[in-house]
């Protein structure tokens, strides 16, 4: 039996990591808030014309959390078949996983707080 090809192999990487994106916006109802929180973080930026650095920052964040989300739904996954019962360990572990999400977003929050603040204070014409 010969190797899968260089090309091959890469193809299945790409194509085995586009199932794991496509499972997680289909089964966690929390990714779909998520994405939600995207698109109007995003759609204000454009509005209220950011900057290039902002623009990054928000997009660190966006990712940040999206990929909290993801790692946190693996590693729900991956407790709910090697500990099907109930096991305070595997409730500690949930747990965590789920305060980094936590964490992600109320950082998420704060730089978005700091950046957008300012743009809705002038466009109210409140000196801050």
């Amino acid at each position: 039996m010969s190797r899968p090809s260089y090309i091959k192999s890469r193809y299945n990487s790409f194509r085995f990591a586009f199932k794991g994106l496509s499972s997680v916006f289909r089964s966690e109802p929390n990714m779909r808030l998520h994405v939600l929180a995207s698109v109007v973080v995003v759609a204000m930026a454009y509005g209220l014309e950011v900057t290039r650095v902002e623009w990054c920052l928000l997009v660190l964040c966006i990712g940040m959390v999206w990929v909290a989300e993801i790692f946190n739904t693996s590693i729900e996954t991956l407790t709910n078949l090697v500990s099907p019962e109930q096991n305070p360990l595997a409730g500690k572990t949930k747990d965590l996983a789920a305060g980094a999400v936590l964490m992600a977003a109320i950082t998420s929050v704060v730089v978005g707080l700091f950046i957008f603040v300012p743009y809705w204070a002038s466009y109210v014409h409140v000196e801050l």
